[in-house]
């Protein structure tokens, strides 16, 4: 009975939540994080900019320093809080950051003279929406957590530790996020009833890695679970029949000593043990119950995995990566081979019994931090439900939730990106 009564105030709520958002209009713009090396950035995304989103400051975690626990320059980790209230109080979310990877010394020297490797160069306050937003028509489910956004500057996935500084810098993303845990522990998170760990992009490829090392650290009784958004990274062939994606992941797993922090399970089943930074070859050994949000057409893996400009060099998919109808009808096909071998590696996942997923055929990157695409009329659906609805019905086990689209282009809720 009282499941049900549950149920019937979440449908109320998301109810007036889209009558809300029926009334607002939406301004959109936005960026997509820098990466390093060849790996390019689409200039422009779409995503909600609102003048009354929640803005956060920057908290130091000043203990980190005793254990080594800094940023790419040295600086202290940093991250942004947002208490809980009412019924959300003793909640707890984690949002990890993205933000690419840096696989040699001269890049990551220089992204630690930027915001990705330095907290002296982080923005004072950042902006909460989505799925850190604090207002119920915007996030029905989490709204009134503790929400915590785990500001990224270490360059590996919040995943290396070499105990040397290398050309003068320092590369601790494992201990960066012990430090973080640490410190959340101390102000409430040790009585978490409720907590879920999530990310995006390389904060989504860091919520694989750490998920079950997550739930290690919480209290037994504490329900406790996982959401990567956009951090599924294929290991495939590109369109010149190479793995150039490989080559960056093994570089920046060798520079930053993140082998010996990798789920033990998968390396001890992979010949080269640097594989397990791809989500594919982690997802099965995870123990804790894990939703994948990703776009088949993942435009940061089409940008960078299937079509970059070392395999490109002629520019033939430069339109097409701008917008998919520019793709020829060849260009097309690969993509839809991409889509294929996507849902190929999550066949298995499919059938978990605690897993959930969200995989919509859109040409996007990261869907949960921005507003029209976690929760809003005009958002992507399946089977009538927005991403928020997925993740929160999943979440609360109101339903099982293992959403797969319909091949391109035949989705019409789809917020596609386009560059310029």
């Amino acid at each position: 009975m009282a499941s049900t009564k549950r149920s019937h105030r979440v449908g109320l709520l998301y109810s007036f939540a889209l009558i809300v958002f029926n009334i607002i209009s939406f301004y959109t713009t936005g960026t997509v994080a820098a990466h390093v090396g060849e790996i390019k950035r689409p200039k422009l995304c779409k995503a909600s900019q609102k003048k009354d989103e929640l803005k956060v400051g920057l908290t130091l975690v000043g203990r980190a320093a005793s254990t080594g626990a800094v940023c790419l320059d040295g600086s202290l980790p940093a991250y942004r809080f947002n208490r809980g209230s009412g019924s959300g109080a003793n909640n707890w979310l984690l949002q990890f950051e993205g933000g690419g990877w840096c696989n040699d010394t001269s890049n990551c020297a220089f992204r630690s003279t930027t915001r990705r490797g330095s907290s002296t160069l982080m923005n004072k306050t950042g902006e909460f929406s989505g799925i850190l937003s604090n207002k119920p028509w915007e996030n029905p489910d989490f709204y009134n957590w503790n929400r915590v956004k785990l500001m990224y500057c270490d360059g590996a996935s919040f995943a290396g530790d070499v105990e040397e500084k290398v050309s003068g810098l320092y590369f601790r993303g494992q201990r960066i996020w012990h430090a973080m845990i640490d410190d959340l522990l101390a102000k409430g998170m040790d009585k978490a009833e409720k907590a879920l760990l999530s990310g995006c992009s390389a904060g989504g490829l860091a919520t694989y890695l750490h998920c079950d090392n997550f739930r290690e650290l919480l209290p037994n009784t504490a329900t406790v679970k996982c959401h990567a958004d956009a951090g599924f990274f294929l290991d495939a062939k590109d369109i010149a029949g190479m793995y150039f994606i490989r080559s960056i992941y093994k570089s920046t797993v060798t520079l930053q000593g993140v082998e010996k922090n990798l789920p033990k399970a998968c390396t001890s089943s992979q010949p080269d043990p640097a594989q397990c930074f791809f989500p594919q070859y982690v997802l099965p050994y995870i123990q804790t119950p894990i939703f994948v949000l990703n776009a088949a057409y993942d435009t940061w893996q089409v940008h960078n995995i299937l079509a970059p400009g070392s395999a490109d060099p002629h520019g033939h998919w430069h339109y097409c990566k701008q917008n998919p109808v520019n793709c020829t009808s060849s260009q097309l096909d690969i993509l839809q081979g991409y889509r294929t071998e996507m849902l190929n590696a999550l066949e298995t996942f499919k059938h978990s019994e605690t897993g959930g997923m969200f995989i919509n055929s859109c040409f996007c990157h990261c869907q949960s931090e921005d507003q029209d695409n976690w929760f809003a009329p005009n958002s992507p659906k399946m089977n009538n439900k927005t991403i928020a609805q997925a993740v929160g019905d999943w979440y609360f086990e109101r339903y099982t939730v293992k959403e797969v689209d319909c091949p391109y282009p035949c989705d019409q809720t789809c917020n596609n990106l386009v560059f310029t």
